[in-house]
């Protein structure tokens, strides 16, 4: 269980771009982790609201998505599937949790900020881009872009952590 003051310290000053970006993007991974510390399975698989099917599982998994597909697809130009959406299915799995494993997607998760880290680390500089269909991206945007994802979705978790449990954050 990560606590608030383990998160990852953001320099303020001393450091360069690529450690300033990579700092940021791994402190809103943390505070992904923690919005969701000490909850149980089932506790994780709650939704937020009717009809709304988000919940701090499905966020998970879904961050596990754009993190294999903006890394490993686009900028190291591998195919990686989804584990949880089947092959030919036209809609993505990943906010549907109710018969989900807590743990082994946490662990897919985990793997896939590991994978998205040394992608990130074996690039030549913010400039190395890597494309998805038409567009090339860079490795700066990528990290920007996820930045700005996790922080919307844990504005998310902030929600759904206070539905459950009353838990509130800084």
């Amino acid at each position: 269980m990560i606590q608030d003051d383990q998160r990852t310290h953001v320099p303020f000053a001393a450091a360069d771009e690529r450690a300033t970006l990579s700092a940021m993007l791994q402190f809103q991974r943390d505070t992904l982790a923690w919005k969701c510390s000490g909850l149980t399975p089932e506790q994780l698989k709650e939704r937020a609201v009717p009809p709304s099917g988000l919940s701090l599982l499905g966020l998970v998994r879904h961050a596990a998505e754009v993190e294999r597909g903006w890394f490993r697809n686009v900028l190291a130009g591998e195919e990686s599937r989804s584990p949880w959406t089947p092959p030919g299915a036209t809609e993505r799995a990943d906010f549907d949790v109710e018969h989900a494993d807590a743990e082994a997607d946490f662990a897919v998760w985990r793997a896939e900020c590991a994978r998205s880290r040394a992608i990130v680390d074996a690039a030549d500089s913010l400039d190395a881009t890597g494309t998805l269909g038409e567009e090339t991206y860079s490795v700066r945007y990528v990290l920007a872009h996820m930045i700005e994802e996790y922080a919307r979705h844990n504005g998310h978790a902030d929600l759904l952590r206070e539905r459950i449990d009353g838990a509130t954050g800084e």
